[in-house]
């Protein structure tokens, strides 16, 4: 991909998660249904899974760090620190990034409407790309880049990490969460899965569905730049049948269904997950 094909796809990201709709679609307030139910669900129990699996039991007591990269509202990692507090888990520090200004901003707001007091101070949100997380995070947070770096237990983003692919920047993004993990933390991505058949975007955009602007990797190819960068994939899968925009309806359905769909088809769920731990 050339500059000029970079520069268009970084306006195109950028008109599109700076508009109200990003607002409406990515707030806990006037989120889909369907997110709700999976943040208190699948997406929930991976996480906490994973901190329960990877993290020191020292840690949950003197306070763990997270951190989520393309966070848009906070609604993820909003949601992690609420579970985190109900269950004694102890908190350091929750960092979330976005390229998004007005996404960020709604984060802000979001946090000081959710969270309690004593957890607000330990939430922060800064506008940092995914390929420069580092450096832009740190300045966006106001920290010292030393104090972030090989602190954090998990990393996690959640639909964002195919803009990498797209723009094919994800290994400048990849070398990010390995500078923030610890040795033995772990980075959770979920996102889009290529062989999912019916993703609006891709049916919209066809035939031209492969272009770069709606490219979707395998979950191969997600977990790929992970372990060319020294992590251990410590799951790899294709999953979850809810749309994040389900209403109560759908969204009750689809749960009904996941059992038969997964046995039937798994590898044609609507997400990809990738666990990757820090080993080196």
């Amino acid at each position: 991909m050339n500059n000029e094909e970079t520069t268009r796809l970084d306006a195109r990201f950028l008109e599109e998660y700076n508009s109200e709709e990003s607002i409406r679609k990515y707030s806990r307030r006037t989120a889909g249904g369907g997110i709700s139910y999976l943040l208190d669900h699948e997406y929930g129990r991976i996480y906490l899974d994973s901190i329960e699996r990877y993290v020191p039991k020292s840690r949950l007591k003197t306070g763990i760090r997270l951190w989520e990269f393309g966070c848009g509202a906070g609604m993820n990692l909003l949601h992690v620190v609420s579970a985190l507090a109900r269950g004694g888990i102890e908190l350091d520090l929750a960092c979330g990034t976005d390229f998004s200004d007005t996404l960020i901003g709604a984060a802000r707001s979001e946090s000081n409407a959710y969270l309690a007091p004593n957890q607000v101070n330990r939430v922060r949100f800064a506008v940092a790309r995914n390929e420069n997380l580092i450096e832009e995070g740190a300045r966006g947070l106001g920290l010292c880049k030393d104090t972030l770096l090989g602190s954090f237990d998990l990393v996690f983003g959640v639909n964002t990490i195919r803009y990498g692919h797209r723009l094919k920047n994800v290994d400048r993004c990849v070398a990010g969460i390995s500078g923030l993990l610890r040795l033995g933390g772990v980075c959770v991505v979920i996102d889009m899965n290529r062989r999912f058949p019916a993703f609006r975007s891709r049916l919209q955009a066809w035939p031209n569905r492969d272009s770069e602007d709606t490219f979707l990797p395998t979950v191969e190819e997600y977990a790929l730049p992970f372990s060319v960068a020294g992590f251990e994939i410590v799951n790899k899968k294709n999953f979850c049948w809810i749309p994040h925009s389900a209403g109560r309806g759908l969204t009750t359905v689809m749960k009904t269904l996941t059992p038969i769909l997964n046995s039937l088809m798994p590898s044609r769920a609507m997400r990809s997950l990738v666990i990757a731990r820090k080993v080196s």
